[in-house]
């Protein structure tokens, strides 16, 4: 039986939009400096550098005097460190402030890669046949800096793709604290993160089990007061960016999909948000939510999270914890099996594994389930998404690496009632990278995040060499019989 993938002539390219970004800077003394040489201007300097500068960016960015005063307020503790009084600061000089700690920042500039799909919370107003689907990508601006950006588009009945048009701006979303940490789950990705346990139980012995960010700031400014050594100092931070990985971001209702970035705001994700693997999910009572796991990535260390929403306008991210929660790779099952959320994973970098947990949090106990096999894969095979519920099994689009590091896209068939057992693997690739999508920022690469049914067809999104996203169809019957047969 022939096995036939038809590459779609849909390409989706890198934009050129710009997001105003907060400027990170490497010590707090050189922002203490920086303060104290803006607060020396005096208000006549302060209106003549302020005034042409919004004038020109505010042709670029939408609400750019709310953007600024925001990171304005995001470096409030160095302008009182310098020795100045926040609230007695007029808008002008704030304002000021805050473009000294901002830059513009053009997220797609690198690559626009590794997709993600799931159908649209808004099937209205389509035509018979039509499914309308997000789309989430990995964008790649200067640095290797990595944030998560969407497109919208509509499928028809014969599986063409259209993919709608990005709008002119974009949006960060406004960041809110969680209220609540849990301070045993927290205290264990501290850990995780190389925060030194004497200065945790130092501080943790100041906390409930349960506290919120305001107690938790309360905290860390009154070590800051005891402490001088630099390495004190930088725990104190790291605790308190780690905070920030748990968070509530929401986008304004006027803004389109393409509008929206989920940018990197805290430390522990400041070198990148990578691989968004989106996922509808119901529950056992029928209702919908969306997740999607992703790692956050700091330069040192790699915290996997999870991302939770219900209409693409709010989202709530935390940390995945656990000895399952390693490495890249996860990918979460669409709904429970057998009571128990499931979970994919590949925690040593080279095997598949399989999870269950009780809470979607908390992921312990990892079972290996797949090792490479055939040698287009013989140095990793990992998952390209969400297992894909059909009658026949659970189906896993997995990414391979053989020779030469070249990634190969291929399939596997898993049991519905217990996923540790493989009915099928493909022995050959199905998508490998052709003549045409081999050359990019890394070569010789094809991988997705997310794949989706539509009618007979399986569509699979995938990134081209880590520059652009493309599309391929392939009937899923004729998949799913190769796959029982053994592949």
């Amino acid at each position: 039986m022939r096995l036939t993938v038809e590459r779609k002539p849909v390409k989706v390219l890198p934009d050129t939009k710009r997001v105003i970004a907060r400027f990170f800077f490497n010590g707090e003394e050189r922002a203490i400096e920086l303060v104290k040489k803006i607060m020396a201007l005096d208000k006549e300097e302060v209106w003549s550098l302020i005034s042409p500068l919004l004038q020109d960016f505010s042709k670029r960015h939408r609400n750019i005097t709310r953007k600024l005063l925001r990171n304005c307020e995001r470096v409030r503790a160095y302008i009182e460190m310098a020795g100045y009084d926040f609230k007695s600061l007029d808008e002008d000089c704030k304002l000021l402030i805050g473009s000294y700690f901002t830059h513009e920042y053009s997220i797609e500039s690198a690559a626009f890669f590794n997709p993600s799909i799931v159908p649209d919370p808004d099937q209205g107003n389509l035509e018979e046949g039509q499914l309308r689907v997000i789309i989430s990508f990995r964008a790649v601006g200067e640095g290797h800096v990595s944030s998560v950006v969407f497109r919208r588009a509509i499928i028809d009945k014969n599986c063409n793709i259209t993919v709608i048009p990005a709008g002119n701006y974009i949006d960060e979303a406004e960041k809110i604290h969680n209220l609540v940490y849990n301070k045993r789950l927290f205290i264990t990705k501290a850990s995780e993160a190389d925060i030194s346990e004497q200065f945790l139980q130092m501080v943790t012995e100041k906390l409930e089990d349960r506290f919120d960010y305001e107690q938790l700031k309360r905290v860390v400014n009154a070590a800051r007061s005891q402490f001088t050594d630099p390495a004190t100092l930088l725990d104190l931070n790291q605790i308190l960016a780690l905070s920030d990985s748990y968070r509530r971001i929401t986008f304004s209702k006027d803004t389109d999909i393409s509008d929206r970035v989920i940018f990197p705001i805290s430390d522990f994700e400041s070198k990148g948000i990578e691989d968004a693997r989106f996922v509808k999910f119901t529950d056992e009572n029928g209702k919908v939510a969306y997740y999607a796991t992703y790692t956050a990535y700091d330069g040192y260390h790699i915290m996997p999270k999870l991302l939770k929403t219900f209409d693409f306008y709010e989202f709530k991210t935390s940390p995945l914890n656990g000895s399952g929660a390693k490495n890249k790779n996860l990918a979460l099952f669409p709904r429970k099996i057998n009571g128990k959320y499931a979970m994919l994973s590949r925690i040593d970098g080279w095997n598949n594994y399989l999870m269950y947990s009780d809470h979607i949090n908390e992921w312990d106990d990892p079972i290996k389930i797949q090792a490479p096999e055939y040698p287009w894969e013989f140095v990793q095979i990992g998952n390209c998404g969400s297992p894909i519920e059909t009658e026949c099994g659970w189906l896993i689009i997995t990414h391979s690496v053989g020779s030469m590091r070249r990634y190969c896209i291929g399939a596997s068939l898993l049991d519905l009632n217990d996923p540790s057992i493989e009915i099928g693997r493909l022995k050959d690739p199905l998508i490998i990278p052709n003549p045409d999508e081999r050359e990019g920022y890394v070569p010789n690469v094809v991988y997705s995040c997310g794949s989706i049914v539509h009618g007979e067809d399986l569509i699979i999104p995938y990134g081209l060499s880590d520059h652009s996203s493309g599309f391929a169809t392939v009937k899923l019957q004729t998949l799913l019989d190769r796959l029982k047969a053994g592949g």
